[in-house]
C-alpha cells in the first residue's frame, strides 16, 4: 500500500517548475505525480551510473552500411570461424 504524502521543498528555481508544471498540464498529469516519475527516473539513473561498467549497459552501435556482418568478420579473423 502506498501512501501519499504532502511535502514542500525549498530552492525550487521557479521557471524550471513552471515549465515542468506545464509538461506535466500537457500530459494530463497531477504535478505530484509528474514529480514522483521524475524522482524515480532520478533514482533509476543513479543506479545506472553506480552499476557503470556493466556489460548490461552496453548499447548497440551502428558501423553504418557495407557492416551487417562485422561480428562474423571478426570470428572469422580472431577464431578462424567460417559460416
Amino acid at each position: 500500500m502506498v501512501n501519499n504524502m504532502n511535502v514542500s521543498v525549498r530552492d525550487v528555481n521557479p521557471e524550471v517548475f513552471r515549465e515542468f508544471k506545464s509538461e506535466a498540464v500537457k500530459e494530463d498529469l497531477k504535478v505530484g505525480t509528474a514529480l514522483t516519475q521524475a524522482l524515480q527516473n532520478w533514482l533509476e539513473a543513479r543506479t545506472k551510473k553506480k552499476r557503470k561498467g556493466s556489460f548490461l549497459d552496453l548499447k548497440p552501435f551502428d558501423w553504418g552500411p557495407g557492416n551487417e556482418n562485422i561480428s562474423e568478420r571478426v570470428d572469422e579473423i580472431l577464431y578462424g570461424w567460417k559460416k
